[in-house]
């Protein structure tokens, strides 16, 4: 019988909001490890994101000109907005594999299987994090352990306003960025969600179950 993950679908959320659910839901979890694994799964309204290590000279706006945070993930610049399905999987590598290389691979599986479902060519870049397609990132990954439970997660360009990529360079990469709209026009985050939501069951050999985020704070 397959453990369970609760699924927590929660439609548009302030980054801020997320961020400190993130952190609340990894406390918990650390401090009582019989609570099951969760994936949440959401959009951001526009926002920037820095990883904790991150170079400034990779963002091309000023200060205050949009919502810009610098978090705990690995990884450097990037842009959450609508249109782009974002996963923060809360799991205790304890019950998977302790091996943070070994949990990168595992997200890039889940988003290829998302893409392969939808018949998109999509590939791993030797040397690189991520997913892309014809040599544009068509999904993004950073993540933060602490004590063996994972925090933030991956992102998949569904149909995203890819202008938005042009204020960075994003992941620190002189590559090009790509969507899934780009294949099927008028494909929403709602059409792409179910197929991610398989592919993760499936790569993490886990049994979804919905929940309320309330339910977990």
């Amino acid at each position: 019988m397959l453990r369970p993950c609760q699924l927590l679908e929660l439609g548009q959320v302030p980054y801020q909001t997320a961020w400190d659910w993130q952190r609340k839901l990894v406390e918990a979890r650390i401090l009582d490890r019989s609570r099951p694994d969760l994936l949440l799964l959401l959009e951001h309204p526009a926002v920037y994101t820095l990883g904790q290590g991150a170079d400034l000279s990779f963002v091309h706006f000023q200060p205050g000109e949009y919502e810009l945070h610098r978090v705990e993930r690995g990884g450097e610049v990037t842009f959450h907005g609508p249109g782009q399905l974002v996963g923060y999987p809360i799991l205790d590598l304890q019950n998977h594999r302790k091996d943070l290389h070994w949990y990168l691979r595992q997200l890039e599986e889940v988003l290829l299987l998302t893409l392969e479902q939808l018949d998109i060519p999509a590939e791993r870049i030797s040397g690189l994090t991520g997913v892309w397609s014809g040599g544009r990132k068509l999904g993004a990954i950073g993540i933060k352990v602490s004590r063996w439970v994972t925090m933030h997660g991956f992102s998949l360009n569904v149909n995203p306003n890819l202008n938005a990529f042009s204020q960075i360079i994003p992941c620190g990469l002189e590559h090009p960025v790509a969507s899934i709209a780009e294949f099927y026009t008028d494909i929403q985050v709602g059409d792409v969600q179910p197929l991610l939501i398989a592919a993760f069951a499936q790569v993490f050999n886990r049994q979804l179950i919905p929940g309320n985020v309330f339910d977990w704070l």
